[in-house]
């Protein structure tokens, strides 16, 4: 147990250092190749971030524990809504742009719907449990081609930036991949030895995906989220979020169950499912309202994350 909680710290370490890195190497290399930092963590940033959940997905997959798969998705999503968003308006107020409030919002809100609607077979159709089969997983995989090919038609209507680079193309490019090999690796750390403490403990899958496996996979997102809010690269903090929620739902879900087949949805409750879609309609009202997610909203976010894991641990 204090190897375990050794090795807890060390990961954590390794995350504060490496989402510094990142930030600075993605912003740098923005700049460097004269494209909108947004598409840097669309693309970039959210995917390298996301790479601790499709590890966890494929592992769970391939040992056949459903919940973990679903969970560490569904789980993800509301943590970087609802907490790591709420965190970073708090430190302070992100100004989103009027783009994405009509493109990138909407794109992660459908998508999430979309997933609540494949995962509800006893509710919507009747049937005795529920499932999300390999052609469903194929349909929300294709949902991502769309995703992919909005992002490069905004590579090619990008504007030139006059803002110098801190640093060249190949010191910007190896900031982000250390950055990024210190993010995976500390969380696999943190997801790890955080699990092993928690199976010790006898706790359950279901609480250990919504809780140990879905914060400690998003770590990178929330240490790289909080260290942009802080250096005020808004646009790579976003980009982050919504391209994360994006990519997990799609590849993070969709890859394990489409080449490994069929998985069960059964150990999720309407609480569970109502906060992961609850969570992406707050983000694009609050978003929609005034184009910036300010501290009360912040507030509001952080006490309805508070709220729901109040209620995963009673229910």
């Amino acid at each position: 147990m204090i190897i375990k909680i050794i090795l807890l710290i060390v990961g954590f370490v390794m995350l504060i250092k490496g989402a510094d890195l990142l930030v600075d190497g993605a912003s740098s290399a923005a700049l460097n190749f004269k494209v909108p930092k947004m598409l840097i963590g669309l693309t970039i940033v959210a995917f390298g971030t996301s790479a601790p959940e499709l590890a966890v997905s494929i592992s769970s997959r391939i040992a056949h524990s459903d919940d973990l798969v679903i969970g560490n998705v569904i789980g993800s999503s509301i943590f970087n809504i609802l907490l790591i968003l709420g965190i970073s308006s708090i430190i302070r107020p992100i100004t989103v742009k009027e783009n994405t409030i009509k493109k990138e919002l909407p794109m992660q809100l459908i998508l999430s719907l979309l997933l609540v609607v494949l995962i509800l077979d006893i509710t919507l159709d009747g049937t005795i449990t529920n499932l999300i089969t390999r052609s469903d997983a194929l349909a929300i995989t294709l949902f991502f081609l769309i995703f992919v090919y909005y992002l490069i038609s905004i590579s090619k209507t990008h504007t030139l930036f006059n803002e110098k680079a801190p640093f060249g193309i190949i010191k910007s490019l190896l900031f982000v991949v250390v950055g990024l090999a210190a993010l995976v690796l500390g969380s696999k750390l943190v997801v790890d030895n955080a699990t092993g403490m928690a199976h010790i403990l006898g706790v359950s899958d279901r609480i250990i995906a919504l809780t140990i496996i879905a914060f400690g996979t998003s770590l990178p997102e929330l240490i790289t989220s909080i260290t942009a809010s802080i250096k005020g690269e808004q646009d790579l903090l976003v980009g982050n979020i919504i391209g994360s929620n994006i990519f997990n739902i799609c590849i993070v879900l969709g890859i394990p169950v489409a080449i490994f087949g069929t998985i069960q949805a059964n150990g999720f409750n309407m609480i569970d499912i109502t906060a992961f879609i609850l969570s992406a309609i707050i983000l694009y009202m609050f978003a929609k309202k005034r184009q910036t997610v300010g501290k009360k909203e912040g507030i509001c976010m952080v006490l309805l994350f508070i709220l729901y894991y109040s209620l995963v641990f009673v229910i």
